[in-house]
């Protein structure tokens, strides 16, 4: 089983309210072997929302405001429904804040990368499930 980013199995759940539709990961779900979460949803982030990125171990939207918390709090709760579907896998978003893998934003905004995980990959990798993005399914 594989706990998979909501947008990209074609949830509209973005900080845009967008879809980033993985035709893979559509097809995973359909077949009943992924489940969709929306980590910084579950944080209890409204859709659509400002953009964030991290700064210094923490979150931070564009506008200055600290959402670290609701990105800690929606990755815990993802990590839960993972580790209850006993998801060995994920297959999550390039490049954000929660799900990002291996690269994230810097946290000027300015769409220059860094070396980093988001939070939500960063916890699942703490507990032994395997990251990949979807540009590496």
């Amino acid at each position: 089983m594989k706990i998979v980013s909501a947008c990209l199995a074609g949830i509209k759940c973005n900080y845009k309210d967008e879809a980033r539709p993985c035709q893979k990961v559509i097809e995973l779900v359909k077949q009943g072997k992924a489940i969709p979460v929306c980590p910084e949803q579950l944080g209890g982030l409204t859709t659509p929302r400002t953009p964030a990125e991290q700064k210094d171990n923490k979150v931070f939207t564009k506008t200055g405001d600290d959402v670290t918390a609701q990105f800690k709090r929606g990755a815990e709760e993802a990590l839960k429904i993972a580790l209850l579907s006993n998801c060995d896998e994920a297959i999550l978003k390039a490049k954000s804040p929660s799900c990002g893998s291996g690269k994230i934003y810097d946290g000027t905004f300015s769409g220059r990368l860094i070396d980093g995980d988001g939070v939500f990959a960063r916890i699942l990798k703490k507990n032994n499930i395997k990251v990949f993005n979807e540009d590496e399914i």
